[in-house]
């Protein structure tokens, strides 16, 4: 597995692990960053869609595509923007930035790997 694959495995086992708490037990993890509980369905909806979305990246990893790794880079490092503006606009606290950093630095993570693998 070249780097980039690595990279993306392990964002991908982060999201996959995010996802099955979400869909499994969505309130100690709510409580854990001091958001409220909720019965509503979407925090599992969320939980699906992670899962999913790290099917996708496991396979990308898997499979060395390396096209989709350039274009999660892009998308990943946008999350930080979106929960920032979440925060600001008074719609989710702050906490919820750590998520989006932790998407940031994956992100970087693989396009240095990238970037290093192109000039090698």
């Amino acid at each position: 597995m070249s780097k980039g694959a690595k990279s993306v495995f392990v964002f991908a086992i982060y999201l996959l692990l995010l996802g099955v708490t979400l869909l499994v037990i969505p309130n100690a993890l709510l409580t854990l960053f001091a958001y409220p509980t909720t019965d509503e369905v979407w925090i599992r909806v969320a939980g699906m869609l992670l899962v999913m979305i790290a099917f996708y990246y496991i396979q990308a990893a898997r499979n060395e595509l390396i096209a989709f790794f350039r274009w999660t880079v892009y998308v990943r490092a946008a999350v930080i923007l979106f929960f920032v503006a979440f925060v600001i606009l008074g719609l989710a606290r702050p906490i919820l930035i750590l998520f989006g950093a932790v998407d940031l630095l994956a992100a970087l993570w693989t396009a240095m790997v990238l970037r290093s693998s192109r000039k090698a």
